[in-house]
């Protein structure tokens, strides 16, 4: 009875929709390494191949193998990272890779599926309370523990992604001020490098006080706004210290350029400045498959991966576009649908965990082709070039489809 009629619970929708993407993305990389970057989509049709046998392996196994084994899964992807700094291959200054022939394998992409097991294991123990700060500690540092060892390789790109398991976190009962105090510290940190820290500390001292007299609390609160507004001042002030000795020079001159402080159309603007004239050539309608001009002219760099969406921007126009987000957005909403009707916490939890990494993986490459992020390099799910993310994204998806077919198993 256990595995009696999977065809029939499987979520056909997800699969139509990953398949459809997968092939869009395929004919966009075959298209943008067409004259440049010879081998490329042959590579790529090899790496699609071998998901085949993937996914079937994925959806044979039985669905409580992931949830047993979570930890030891876990264990294993952060061995993997701390591997890369003795035997980790160094490409374009970033020691993220495994080196296997002529292939590279980057672990980073499959700790997303081994993190999102271990926090769902966690959370579904009965005794789990959030509103406990030990147990939002214990449950923080199972996020963070990959990040630290992604950051020194350097990915922040990677390392960006693990913000989203805050938002599942707080689904399942994290305190609002963690999400808040997040939130706070970004929009504090732009406004910083944008404006004087003394007319930042100045508008962070007004809203003090406005909330403060708005607060029913009245006297009671000059206590804690009076700690509040030190801790707002204090990280305005080291603001400029981190951003001229942490943040590499590369960062910096991305985040001058995004603010518009500095304009380097030649330089570390170019990327995203050829971005944006690819985007807006493609008009309404697309210049017509292998016909886009900025893409056969090469003039997008890394436009078979990080920028591969302006590839459906030039080709296929903003009627394209439009239907590649919608595709992302049902799978999205799909997956959402799927987390809410499981019969376990771990199921719930691991489908939030999906939805979430998958989304802010297209929102911040989206954004980030569009000019209104920082080039970071984060890949569009399924659509940009390389094995170790299809297939890392392939194994967070039907992990979790494994699991919603084998809820009818679940009491």
């Amino acid at each position: 009875m256990k595995n009696q009629s999977l065809t029939n619970n499987i979520d056909w929708i997800c699969i139509i929709i990953y398949s459809v993407l997968v092939l869009l993305g395929w004919l966009n990389i075959y298209s943008s390494s067409l004259s440049s970057m010879e081998g490329t989509s042959e590579k790529q049709f090899v790496f699609i191949v071998l998901t085949i046998p993937l996914i079937f392996t994925l959806l044979y196994v039985d669905g409580k193998f992931y949830e047993k084994y979570a930890s030891i899964l876990y264990g294993i992807a952060l061995l993997s990272l701390v591997g890369l700094f003795a035997f980790g291959k160094t490409i374009a200054g970033q020691r993220c890779w495994y080196g296997i022939g002529s292939f590279t394998l980057q672990p980073s992409e499959f700790a997303k599926a081994a993190t999102a097991l271990a926090l769902a294991k966690y959370l579904s123990d009965s005794q789990i309370n959030l509103k406990n700060i030990n147990r939002q500690i214990q449950a923080l540092v199972i996020v963070f523990l990959p990040v630290l060892l992604i950051l020194p390789q350097p990915d922040p790109g990677s390392a960006l992604i693990y913000s989203v398991f805050i938002i599942v976190l707080y689904r399942e009962g994290l305190p609002a001020w963690y999400v808040w105090t997040g939130f706070i510290a970004i929009l504090l940190f732009v406004l910083t490098l944008i404006l004087q820290p003394q007319y930042v500390i100045l508008l962070a001292l007004l809203v003090i006080v406005f909330i403060h007299f708005r607060s029913r609390l009245g006297d009671r609160n000059v206590v804690l706004s009076s700690i509040l507004f030190a801790l707002i001042s204090g990280f305005v002030l080291s603001v400029s210290y981190v951003f001229e000795n942490v943040f590499k020079q590369h960062h910096r001159d991305r985040f001058n350029i995004l603010l518009g402080k500095t304009v380097d159309m030649k330089g570390v603007g170019y990327n995203t400045n050829q971005s944006e004239i690819a985007i807006g050539s493609g008009g309404w309608f697309g210049k017509g498959f292998l016909e886009g001009t900025q893409t056969k002219g090469g003039f997008v760099p890394a436009q078979h991966t990080d920028y591969i969406f302006t590839t459906v921007s030039e080709e296929w126009g903003f009627l394209g576009s439009i239907l590649v987000i919608a595709l992302f957005v049902g799978l999205f909403l799909r997956l959402i649908y799927l987390a809410e009707r499981q019969k376990t916490k771990f199921s719930r939890v691991y489908g939030y965990c999906v939805a979430g990494i998958l989304f802010i993986h297209f929102f911040v490459n989206i954004a980030m082709v569009l000019g209104i992020f920082p080039t970071i390099g984060v890949p569009l799910p399924f659509f940009s070039y390389g094995g170790s993310g299809l297939w890392g994204f392939t194994i967070l998806l039907f992990i979790f489809i494994k699991m919603d077919a084998n809820k009818v198993n679940e009491w």
